[in-house]
């Protein structure tokens, strides 16, 4: 998504002027677009025209409107976003409250202006425009003496660094000097991922490399880690997917990534962050259920007591057409986040979503127990 303008005021109000690049774009438009905002593009509009004579002809003129949003219909398979609503500028095709219904297309700007921009809509903007926020697979493709680390998002490749150091050749009887040039490589490497890798964001990282040189790269990164007490390394250990490549350049990041079977793998690896943290819920609540609730009225009453460490909500829930509900959602994720707990968001378009979405969409798991809200939910249910 490219960012075009953006006009705040200090109320919350204003507009923002956004680009589409991808098909993964649509659904970011589609989970910003809410109905009461106001959405300006071009379009074409079918457009009847009387003469003096009495004969009308009509034409398809491309013109730009202003619609108050109504209603959205979002196609997945197609990525279409169609966006229903009147319009509300004046127009000298289309009168003033007449219906008219907006296609966002690829690489077509559309404005979106809003009563009041939320956190939550604020955040996808930053996520959907920034590559290195969206570039969830990582990518060190290497050989002896040259490394590139990269970012890869689903329409670019961003090369992060590339690291080059000269190792000298083996000699009959002399390895060590071999040795040495390849143990400060592996150092600089490492370095590299370390600056330019947020673990954060990035769920999988591909090891690429000819011959035994990723193996050699993994062993002796993890026994550093061990060594120098790496916690962030340690714990995204996981992560890590070693693969075969012919050589340690860029361009070969396309046959890598091309391959079915990394494919598979990295499918796996993308979710697992959320499948982790829908599986800890799930243990939770069969081990301790006095630490994992779900509904918003039992989540509330926890983050009330700062209870809750991790937030497990849908964006299905931001997409509510009542604003009250859709504030009082964004209200609970702004809170968990004052009080230093962490707020995973779901997509609702993938299976782990739909999961959530079973179990109402918003889940918590709490920092320490708390059986008084299942005691308050049974005696309010009681008075019913």
């Amino acid at each position: 998504m490219k960012h075009v303008h953006r006009h705040l005021e200090r109320d919350g109000s204003g507009q923002i002027g956004l680009i589409p690049e991808e098909p993964e774009d649509m659904w970011h438009a589609y989970n910003l677009i809410a109905a009461g905002d106001s959405l300006r593009s071009t379009t074409v509009r079918k457009v009847t025209l009387e003469s003096a004579t009495g004969s009308s002809t009509s034409s398809r003129v491309r013109t730009t409107l202003t619609i108050s949003v109504e209603d959205l219909d979002f196609d997945v398979q197609a990525c279409v976003l169609r966006v229903k609503g009147r319009n509300i500028a004046e127009n000298q095709f289309v009168k003033m409250g007449a219906y008219h219904t907006l296609d966002l297309e690829l690489n077509r700007k559309f404005t979106l202006a809003k009563k009041v921009w939320d956190v939550v809509a604020l955040d996808r903007i930053d996520l959907a425009c920034d590559a290195t926020q969206s570039a969830d697979v990582a990518a060190v493709v290497l050989q002896e003496g040259l490394a590139h680390v990269c970012l890869v998002t689903p329409s670019m490749t961003l090369v992060r660094t590339k690291v080059e150091h000269t190792i000298p050749r083996k000699r009959k009887g002399l390895c060590s000097q071999h040795d040495k040039g390849l143990m400060k490589f592996y150092e600089a490497l490492m370095q590299g991922i370390m600056r330019h890798i947020n673990f954060d964001v990035v769920k999988c990282v591909i090891l690429a490399s000819p011959g035994f040189v990723k193996d050699q790269f993994y062993e002796y990164l993890f026994q550093q880690a061990v060594k120098l007490d790496n916690k962030v390394l340690m714990e995204n250990k996981s992560k890590f997917i070693l693969v075969h490549s012919s050589s340690g350049h860029k361009h070969v990041l396309k046959e890598i990534l091309a391959d079915p079977a990394l494919q598979v793998k990295l499918s796996d690896t993308k979710a697992s962050s959320e499948v982790r943290a829908l599986e800890s819920f799930y243990s939770m609540l069969q081990t301790e259920p006095d630490r994992a609730f779900y509904g918003i009225k039992c989540v509330e009453d926890a983050n009330e007591a700062q209870a809750i460490e991790t937030l497990l909500i849908s964006d299905a829930l931001f997409r509510s057409k009542d604003i009250a509900t859709r504030k009082r959602y964004v209200a609970l994720v702004e809170s968990v986040r004052d009080n230093g707990g962490e707020v995973k968001l779901f997509s609702s378009l993938h299976v782990s979503g739909e999961q959530l979405n079973q179990l109402t969409g918003v889940c918590a798991l709490l920092r320490f127990p708390m059986p008084d809200i299942e005691d308050d939910l049974d005696s309010s249910s009681d008075e019913d």
